[in-house]
């Protein structure tokens, strides 16, 4: 509806500058539709007078009153009415909200899907996480965002791959390496010998085991076995690494998660991308060496200083293959890239794009774009929970979902905006109440799939097509406040994709089950009257679509009955 009287609106200041009211060659500012936070004020309503109003040279009530004049008759709307210092709202007719209903249980689950992304690729990475441990918190909010990020945007038309970078090369995984040596050599974290900065969690004692047992792991299509030499640091790596990507792969399976691409860093190097990558930044003369180290002139592209490429024992800094793996990004016709973060990656976005940029290699400024989460702190009782015996040191992602379940855990790591702090408080997350936000939204949904067999069970009938015909009641504020939020689903869903903001899409799930509550208590649904029972069984039918099709864009479950 937004988008239609968008078009209308147009069309009026397209007949303002025929009829010479608004300069020809006028700029015309951006104007807006929007719902009024006060319904006396309309449906809708619009800016476009006041944006106008200096173009025109004229005040803007008087824009507002030719545009109305100029406005094409129209079905959908049943009344317009200037107000204040030259809004233009918009009264809709009850046949468009009922037309409207109708494509929300005609389309089904297709319903609030578009094509604004149609024969566009993107390319959506996140959780990256290194394969040294198990998957924390943190990775948890990170792989539900990126998850929900890529569903919404495919619901907005966008051909979407899943990406999933392996950190499998360096020190960390030196480190791992040296770990799982250490305790198949019957070594403990308390050990003179123990590796400085080892791992200590519980998990290397099951990897070490499984190596000495000569277990085998299929990793990329290929079986990994346990060479069972203690002596051998490059077998024990390669058998670590499997192991816990396996482990990783496990975890988010569990949780919803899923790729289609997985990316190793230790290819870009087995592939000469990192050195190509450098040789050409070098041959655009963005280099300079100092200090026996390569630096990149990043300060030409934004960037706060100058950054080290290749330090002065030859190793290249972490954000060279960044920029090479992004590149790859690039060439693979992503023309949409997004990377979920922790925050604390902060530091490296801005020589990342400046050495894309330095590549001159026609990636637009901006590209690609970051979605930074983020920490998040874990209750239960009041009290933070901070550990986990078979991590050592940190809650694991798998402690979470086994205590809260996959749909709280989902639905709590993605509710809000990412850059906000959050807590997960598990008692919460865990209680069957309307407090918890979840459940609130998940009853909503099986109560209303309740009614349903309710009807069976009474041997009454559903017609579908006379509850559209009847009267809406829409002089009734509860149901009024319920068909607004019921048909504002679409826009919800290409707001959080333009913005790469899912948690807009659980606020308004949530405000959607609180709609439908207030309607629920001041009606009744299964009354003798079949036309009063059809016309409230239709927005109960169509709310439980709307919260089925946006608990999917969450990876959240619409259960029938709870």
């Amino acid at each position: 509806m937004k988008a239609s009287l968008h078009a209308l609106v147009s069309r009026a200041i397209d007949a303002l500058r025929s009829a010479g009211t608004l300069p020809a060659d006028a700029e015309v500012p951006a104007f807006v539709i929007e719902r009024p936070k006060n319904r006396a004020q309309g449906d809708f309503s619009t800016n476009a007078a006041m944006l106008l109003a200096k173009p025109a040279r004229s005040n803007p009530r008087a824009i507002a009153q030719a545009l109305v004049d100029a406005l094409p008759v129209n079905a959908d709307v049943a009344s317009v009415e200037i107000a204040g210092p030259g809004f233009i709202n918009f009264r809709i007719s009850e046949v468009a909200w009922r037309r409207q209903l109708g494509e929300v249980l005609a389309q089904g689950s297709a319903y609030g899907r578009n094509d604004t992304g149609l024969g566009c690729r993107a390319g959506v990475e996140y959780v990256s996480a290194n394969p040294t441990g198990p998957l924390h918190v943190g990775h948890g909010r990170a792989a539900v965002i990126g998850d929900c990020i890529a569903r919404i945007l495919d619901a907005n038309g966008w051909e979407v791959v899943r990406e999933y970078y392996y950190n499998d090369a360096g020190a960390q995984i030196d480190n791992l390496a040296r770990s799982v040596q250490a305790r198949a050599r019957g070594l403990g974290p308390d050990d003179a010998s123990w590796p400085e900065d080892g791992y200590r969690g519980d998990y290397i004692v099951d990897v070490a085991r499984a190596y000495l047992d000569g277990a085998s792991v299929e990793m990329d299509g290929q079986v990994v076995t346990a060479a069972r030499d203690v002596e051998d640091l490059d077998a024990i790596r390669r058998f670590a690494v499997a192991w816990l990507r396996r482990e990783q792969d496990e975890d988010l399976a569990a949780y919803g998660v899923g790729f289609d691409v997985y990316f190793l860093e230790s290819s870009l190097y087995a592939d000469g991308k990192v050195e190509q990558a450098v040789r050409t930044l070098s041959a655009n003369g963005h280099t300079y060496e100092e200090g026996g180290a390569l630096w990149l002139r990043t300060t030409e592209f934004g960037d706060d200083k100058d950054r080290v490429m290749r330090k002065s024992d030859g190793s290249y800094t972490y954000f060279v293959p960044d920029v090479a793996y992004h590149l790859s990004k690039w060439e693979r016709g992503y023309e949409r890239a997004i990377t979920e973060l922790g925050a604390d990656h902060h530091g490296s976005l801005a020589r990342v794009r400046a050495g894309l940029q330095a590549l001159d290699a026609g990636i637009p400024q901006g590209w690609p774009e970051y979605v930074l989460h983020q920490m998040v702190t874990v209750v239960r009782g009041g009290e933070e929970v901070k550990l986990s015996k078979r991590a050592g040191s940190y809650l694991t992602l798998r402690d979470l979902v086994e205590e809260a379940g996959r749909d709280a855990t989902r639905w709590f790591l993605v509710a809000r905006k990412p850059d906000s702090q959050l807590t997960f408080d598990i008692d919460l997350a865990r209680s069957q109440s309307l407090d918890n936000p979840v459940y609130y939204v998940q009853v909503s949904h099986a109560r209303m799939c309740g009614l349903e067999r309710q009807l069976r069970e009474r041997g009454l009938r559903f017609d579908r097509d006379n509850g559209l015909a009847q009267a809406l009641e829409l002089d009734d504020e509860a149901t009024h406040e319920l068909v607004a939020a019921i048909l504002r689903y679409p826009e919800v869903v290409a707001t959080a994709g333009r913005d790469l903001e899912p948690h807009q899409l659980a606020t308004y799930l949530l405000e959607l089950a609180q709609s439908f509550q207030t309607y629920y208590n001041d009606h009744q649904f299964l009354v003798d009257d079949a036309d009063v029972r059809d016309a409230r069984l239709v927005l109960a039918a169509a709310t439980r679509q709307v919260l089925a099709n946006g608990l999917g864009l969450l990876g959240v479950s619409a259960p029938e009955v709870m």
